[in-house]
Parts: C-alpha cells; structure tokens; sequence
C-alpha cells in the first residue's frame, strides 16, 4: 500500500470504524493483535520511540506503512495536532478497499 491509500484509510475508519491515535495506543493495539493497518510518521523526533512497532507489527502479521509526516497522520486521524503513529482497528466501510 502507498501512503495515500493509508491516509485514505485511516480518514475512512476514522468515521465509520475504529482507529487508535499514539504511540502507547497504537503499541497496545499491535501487542494484542488487534490492529488491521498500523502508520508511523516517519518525522518522530526522537525516533527511537517507534523503532519497536515495524518488528512487533511484522512479528503478528499486520501491515505497516510509514507516512512522512506527523501532520498528515493527525489531519488523517481527525485531530488538530500531529501523532506520531494510528493503528486502524476496525476498517469500517474501508473494508472494500
């Protein structure tokens, strides 16, 4: 997946799903393997506190696409502010893409 059809996604669940915005939430989602799609904003400053989420989402088989930046994950997550990472949880009607 690129990372326009993640935001597209993450926006599209964010109205009729389930997302989860944060790097705590997010880690959360992934350990208990509930997350679908899972996005990290590839600007974290510093970034070694998302370095876990690649190899935890690779280790329960979740895709993860890494976005270029924390204003757009957050613009696409329904919030004012940048977020580091979201793991969509349930897609919603983003299910047929």
């Amino acid at each position: 997946m690129n990372e326009k059809e993640v935001l597209d996604l993450i926006e599209i669940a964010r109205e009729t799903g389930k997302i989860r915005k944060g790097i705590n939430e997010t880690t959360k989602a992934v350990e208990r393997g509930q997350a679908k799609i899972v996005a990290v904003a590839g600007d974290i400053d510093p970034p070694e506190i998302a370095m876990h989420i690649p190899a935890l989402c690779e280790e329960k088989k979740i895709e993860f696409c890494k976005i270029s930046s924390k204003s757009e994950l957050g613009r696409a997550a329904g919030i004012s502010v940048g977020t580091s990472a979201v793991a969509v949880l349930d897609l919603g009607e983003g299910k047929k893409k």
